[in-house]
């Protein structure tokens, strides 16, 4: 894992300290979680402004079974 060294703000790191005190092992997980949704948040928005300014072209596939289901087999005369 690597490591980082970050500087908060007072207010920021008594409202850390609130909520994951130093001294326990849960203020590093807090951190890690917070970037991961951070970042997929940032990820999430990225996508969404990517489909704004090209939607996809099949908007309307999703209703249609035929762009996602097999056609059906035909039956075997035996």
């Amino acid at each position: 894992m690597k490591q980082l060294l970050i500087e908060v703000d007072e207010e920021t790191a008594a409202k850390l300290e609130r909520v994951a005190p130093a001294r326990s092992r849960k203020r590093s997980q807090f951190i890690r979680s917070a970037l991961r949704r951070a970042l997929w948040e940032l990820e999430e928005q990225a996508t969404a402004d990517a489909y704004q300014r090209q939607p996809d072209s099949a908007a309307d596939a999703y209703l249609d079974a035929r762009a996602w289901e097999p056609p059906p087999r035909g039956r075997r005369r035996r």
